[in-house]
């Protein structure tokens, strides 16, 4: 057995993610600490998992010997473990065909520390649901399910935690408890447990001598990897092996040194796992005229070498190009991400529901009522103003949505019959249609002005592009291309770029401002803060450095004479991009050809500012970028309004962000700012309030006493505000403690941990937004959540914090648990009076109305057609009492229950409930008959909707399907009306066309099942 120790757990983490691409087999272990400390999190239970199968490895290396590495670090080395005798009497191995009663398994995982919960997400989790338990050990990084035949274990399936669903059978599992050392017995260190004939490699003995850990290894052999002090230098075995050249992406020095490798001898290999980046290196290459060599597409290596001996180069793709390796280990536990999800959007007792006909009411569950025949049905119970209650069926559960608004504030409870739910829902539609014409006109104005055409890329623009640190993502592509094609039509462009934090906005406008002073023309770069004007003029001015093109800007920190030099540069053409606040746009500063406006976050920009800008929108070419979201339902609703490109996909390159929720420990808060520090880099430290400050600071400088501690709040003078920044900018402080007025656009490289204290009094948006500023650059970024216990805090914010850490990985996913920041999207786009009607109403009514809205105002335009012919969908309910409902026996679980009618309410592909079907099957076992009832309802609706029926009643062994109730509409001249007219007088011993009360309906007599109520329906609407 080969251990090979590492100086720390980013250089070990990168060592076994090389030897797990240059070995095959499962040979390579990661021996990683255990995260004590940390509260909670994907992180911890991947540690965990890692370690335990590290251990185990050790453990039964002597009954399976054969080649293996153990890749560690000293911390992880310095902390004690079970003896082996422990661990053994820990495993508990299941096979499949054992006996063994449900009683014996719950009993054996709790006495183990195992925790029952109604859905396993995490390592040390179990769930039993009828004759299936699932369980998650700690010797896999993904959960197993077992299901039983009496007590006989008929199947072992392991199973994916964000779908629950069955993936491969497996025959035996070994079942292991957490063996991070914190329980009680017997405890050794990690040396007492590993082989005596094993080989130790290190770095250097000079440096761990007086380590904890190297007494345990005096036994053992060793190798180290530079000379020790005092060792003749002669006595060391000599490789000939250099590290891969710096070429500081200019590809000129790469191509001479590779055709001059390969003229005296030498194979040369890139290492690259994509093909797409092989290609672009194979025509750069080519373009300067030089050798190509071998490419090697597939696992990558963290760092590129020359092997004199072998005469062998190996370079690696991403130090080519100076971008960030992203580590890949074995045993990282998988996010929940949509069982965070389902428990965001989920209903509990007490929430807000909007009922899209009643008005906000409370939620107070599902109840059991039974009809006049004593068949039992269930409902859910929402209670309004004065004490009434409606009760909505399970299959009208489209109506209802849970209350979302901004910054979760509680809503107005409506009082049923009332007429304000009403009056405000036509309300924000007739508004919603005004603002969206105004848009449309502005639009359509504008593509009918003229403005300069740009010309194609040239040569500079590519060469540009292709010094870009990261690899374009297929949506920078797409909006690259978009914001170039723009430029170079002949109307002016309008375009909005919206992407999340560190998605490469910013880049595309480098790249669209570049094209247009390559035309000759100049470019005004609007940011609302005068940090962000440095800012932007900090990252423009890198990386264009090597161009021909001349940058500057303008705030409040330039003198007088500085301000003075840059207009008249700007007014005769010596300067090509200004960066400044919204006074670059004042009289004092002439232009002498502007050709592009770049804006970032207008809707920051006040009210002059805005009208401003609109003046000069309709004759200059505006690109305007923004990070808050833009809810969907707008995306689809704006396309004939604003010419939008979405940027949803993270650089490839880009390592999330690591977020860890830990409690108020001052050894843990030492260890983690010693980290930062001792790695060159700066923190933040977050906490909302100004008056505590003082003492923060304090205990943070008790703690680290060499520390430069920077406060800044939002009640400081601006100029001071902006000078502390600045100073933190510059490198001047290791920490700034501060408040939440880091969350918007500040943009520090080399402050790469954010500790958040509090973390369970900030909003899901802002922990997102503040997480943003850290991981920027090409180092690992880390986000610490500080909260007391789990057990104290409501069970809202810890839904928050499970979100937050959930979706560490940047990405749209992201959005879906986003809704507070498509409420501000929505707000911004669409002006401040939509903000009201969303807080009134919540989000998801507010997007159905906002649909029917822009529907409605489609056909007022001509924009789309009336429906006359075709499919004529319509709102169907249905009563019927035959029992369709999931019974307690099959789940038990209230908001599961909730989920699942939800979702089979709104499906309407036949494909999408046999999925449903199979799923269910899986998760909760073989389907009682009122559940398949339940399949055939919604069956029903589907097919009662497509055939225009408003309603439809399945009861006493009738049918009745009533059709629309208003006799003006157009369905009564389409053809799917005239079909169904058609078979009621073919078939007309089956089907009896009534009218009564000026509603018109057909029954048919004889219905004793949903399936034949189905068959029925099918032959009406028979083509």
């Amino acid at each position: 057995m080969n251990v090979i120790v590492m100086p720390d757990r980013e250089s070990a983490e990168y060592c076994a993610s090389d030897l797990y691409s240059l070995t095959e087999g499962d040979i390579v272990f990661f021996l990683p600490h255990s995260g004590r400390g940390v509260e909670r999190s994907n992180y911890k239970s991947s540690l965990g998992v890692q370690r335990t199968t590290a251990l185990g490895k050790i453990l039964e290396y002597d009954s399976t010997p054969g080649r293996c590495f153990i890749v560690t670090y000293p911390e992880a080395l310095e902390e004690d473990v079970p003896t082996a005798g422990k661990i053994g009497e820990s495993v508990l191995k299941v096979s499949r065909g054992d006996e063994l009663s449900f009683d014996f398994i719950r009993d054996t995982l709790f006495s183990k520390g195992f925790e029952k919960v109604d859905f396993v997400s995490s390592p040390g989790q179990f769930s039993i649901r009828g004759s299936i338990i699932d369980v998650f050990s700690y010797s896999y990084n993904y959960p197993f399910r077992l299901s039983f035949f009496g007590d006989e274990i008929e199947n072992i399936h392991s199973f994916d935690c964000n779908t629950q669903l069955s993936r491969e059978e497996h025959e035996s599992i070994d079942i292991i408890p957490d063996l991070t050392g914190e329980g009680e017995g017997e405890m050794t260190s990690v040396s007492g447990i590993i082989p005596k004939n094993s080989l130790i490699w290190l770095d250097s003995v000079d440096i761990y001598k007086d380590r904890p850990f190297y007494g345990g290894f005096e036994m053992f052999r060793k190798v180290f990897l530079q000379v020790p002090l005092g060792v003749d230098p002669d006595d060391a075995v000599q490789f000939r092996i250099s590290p891969q050249p710096v070429f500081n992406k200019n590809f000129e020095l790469l191509t001479a040194d590779i055709s001059n490798k390969m003229e005296n001898g030498y194979k040369v290999f890139i290492y690259s796992e994509r093909n797409s980046q092989i290609e672009r290196l194979k025509s750069i290459l080519v373009q300067n005229g030089g050798h190509v060599p071998g490419f090697i597409c597939g696992p990558n290596i963290h760092e590129g070498f020359i092997d004199g001996e072998d005469r062998i180069c190996c370079y690696s793709d991403h130090e080519i190009f100076d971008r960030f390796q992203r580590v890949k280990l074995r045993g990282t536990v998988e996010k929940s991400a949509q069982l965070t999800i389902n428990d965001l959007n989920s209903f509990n007792i007490g929430d807000y529901i909007v009922h899209i006909d009643h008005g906000v009411g409370v939620f107070g569950g599902l109840v059991r009522m039974k009809d006049d025949k004593g068949r039992v049905h269930e409902v859910v119970k929402l209670m309004y103003k004065d004490g009434d209650v409606v009760f909505v069926s399970v299959h009208a559960l489209n109506k209802i949505s849970v209350f979302r608004s901004k910054d979760g504030l509680p809503p107005k409870i409506n009082k049923l019959g009332s007429k304000t739910w009403q009056t405000l829902k036509t309300s924000a539609k007739s508004k919603i249609k005004d603002i969206a014409k105004d848009l449309i006109q502005l639009y359509a104005k504008r593509k009918a002005s003229a403005g300069f055409a740009f010309s194609p890329d040239g040569y500079l623009q590519e060469e540009l592009e292709s010094s870009f640190m990261f690899e374009d993502t297929p949506d920078q592509e797409a909006a690259t291309r978009a914001v170039k094609l723009d430029m170079e039509a002949d109307s002016p462009m309008d375009r909005l770029i919206c992407g999340d934090v560190g998605f490469g906005k910013t880049e595309i406008a480098i790249r669209a401002a570049f094209k247009a002073v390559t035309d000759g023309k100049q470019v005004a770069v609007l940011v609302p803060t005068t940090i962000l004007a440095l800012q932007h003029y900090t990252t423009f001015s890198n990386r264009l450095k090597n161009f021909p093109c001349s940058i500057d800007y303008v705030s409040r920190l330039r003198t007088a004479k500085e301000i003075n030099e840059v207009r008249s540069r700007l007014a005769d053409g010596r300067l090509d991009i200004l960066i400044g606040t919204h006074k670059i746009l004042g009289k004092n500063f002439e232009f002498k050809d502007l050709g592009l406006l770049i804006i970032d976050e207008e809707q920051k920009f006040g009210v002059s500012a805005k009208e401003k800008l609109r003046q000069i929108k309709s004759s200059v070419d505006t690109l305007t970028l923004t990070a808050t979201p833009i809810p969907r339902t707008l995306q689809f609703s704006l396309l004939g309004a604003r010419d939008l490109s979405i940027i949803n996909t993270p650089p490839p390159n880009r390592i999330p962000t690591q977020t860890e929720i830990i409690l108020f420990d001052k050894d843990e808060i030492k260890s983690i700012i010693n980290y930062e520090l001792n790695r060159g880099g700066q923190i933040f430290f977050l906490h909302n309030k100004v008056e505590e400050l003082p003492s923060i600071c304090e205990i943070l400088q008790r703690l680290v006493p060499d520390m430069r501690i920077c406060v800044a709040h939002g009640k400081m003078e601006s100029k001071e505000l902006e000078n502390r920044i600045l100073d933190f900018m510059r490198g001047d402080y290791d920490m700034l403690l501060c408040t939440t007025i880091i969350e918007n656009g500040l943009d520090i490289p080399n402050a790469n941990t954010i500790i958040i204290n509090q973390a369970q009094n900030i909003g899901l948006s802002d922990l997102h937004q503040l997480r943003g500023r850290v991981g920027r650059s090409d180092r690992k970024g880390f986000c610490y959540l500080i909260v007391p216990p789990m057990v104290t805090i409501t069970e809202d914010a810890r839904r928050r914090l499970r979100a937050i850490e959930e979706f560490s990985d940047l990405g749209s996913g992201f959005n879906i648990a986003m809704q507070d920041l498509d409420i501000r999207g929505a707000g911004n786009l669409l002006g401040a009076e939509q903000s009201g009607f969303i807080m009134d109403m919540g989000y998801e009514t507010y997007q159905k109305i906002l649909s029917e809205a822009m529907e409605e105002l489609g056909v007022e335009t001509g924009m789309t057609a009336a429906k006359t012919s075709g499919s004529f969908m319509v709102e169907s309910t249905i009563e019927t009492d035959q029992v369709a409902l999931i019974p307690d026996s099959y789940i038990d679980i209230t908001a599961e229950k909730i989920r699942i009618y939800k979702q089979l309410d709104g499906m309407t592909s036949e494909k999408e409930m046999e999925l449903v079907k199979e799923r269910l099957t899986d998760r909760f076992g073989k389907m009682p008959q009122e559940v398949i009832n339940l399949f055939s309802v919604v069956k029903i609706k589907n097919l009662g909707s497509s055939m225009g029926f408003e309603k439809i009643i399945i009861k006493n062994g009738m049918l009745i399907m009533f059709f629309i109730s208003n006799p003006m509409s157009m369905y009564y001249k389409s053809d799917v009306f005239g079909r169904i007219l058609a078979n009621a007088n073919k078939y007309e011993r089956i089907f009896n066309l009534k009218q009564t009360e000026g509603k018109l309906k057909i029954v048919s007599r004889g219905i004793d099942s949903l399936q034949k109520a189905l068959d029925t329906m099918a032959l009406l609407s028979r083509q």
